[in-house]
């Protein structure tokens, strides 16, 4: 599959409040998304998807992000504790890589805090525009955590694809500069996570996520938030 690059997200100034940054990041994604018909909730939820419609214009130039150092490897798709954030300055292929963080985990030698402060570490620290609350609410509380942990239950990932929402096309086309306020990005992840349980036990099922990235200039990417879930 090829991915769709599209269009950048722009952020906006708000309250420190985490209610606050909720509403005003779910607001900027609404105002820009409106025509595609999404929720004004930044509640999303995996579902799944297919592949997202092939060819369209071509896309315009996202403003660059200069160089944020040499790649580091990519997390790879496993059970385990959580990986480090990839040093990456493409909004695309961070988002792919948390994707896989967010849709990955192993309750067999990985306690519930231990896992959650690793997810945490993909976040970016800008306080503003930072929504721990949407990205938290991924991971199984600490009650369902152990009794997953019973069962020896753990789950690995892989993404097949990242894209831009064509929405933001038409967004970025109406205000190029908007980009640059905080230099957030809205990507669409599809993928596979498969979990595995005890005696054997397995299944797969088909992902689709949207996150909220930020890649500013001569700085590696992290994440913001789980935005909702927006058409191809």
């Amino acid at each position: 599959m090829t991915p769709k690059r599209s269009l950048p997200l722009p952020g906006r100034r708000t309250g420190w409040s985490t209610g606050r940054r909720a509403l005003v990041l779910a607001g900027v994604l609404t105002g820009l998304l409106v025509t595609a018909g999404v929720s004004a909730h930044l509640t999303g939820r995996d579902a799944q998807s297919s592949s997202p419609p092939g060819g369209s214009a071509a896309d315009p130039p996202r403003p660059s992000t200069g160089p944020a150092g040499p790649p580091e490897a990519d997390p790879a798709p496993g059970a385990g504790p959580v990986p480090a954030p990839p040093k990456i300055s493409d909004p695309v292929a961070f988002a792919e890589a948390a994707a896989v963080m967010l849709w990955s985990y192993d309750t067999r030698d990985t306690d519930h805090g231990h896992h959650l402060a690793g997810v945490e570490a993909w976040m970016t620290t800008e306080s503003r525009y930072r929504d721990w609350s949407s990205v938290s609410a991924r991971v199984p509380d600490p009650t369902l955590w152990s009794r997953m942990a019973d069962q020896g239950q753990y789950a690995t990932a892989d993404a097949a694809g990242g894209h831009y929402p064509s929405a933001f096309l038409r967004a970025l086309a109406e205000d190029p500069a908007a980009i640059t306020e905080a230099y957030i990005y809205a990507v669409t992840v599809t993928g596979t996570q498969r979990i595995s349980w005890a005696n054997g036990g397995s299944g797969a099922e088909d992902r689709s996520i949207t996150l909220a990235v930020q890649c500013r200039p001569s700085r590696a990417c992290s994440l913001v938030a789980v935005a909702p879930h927006v058409a191809p």
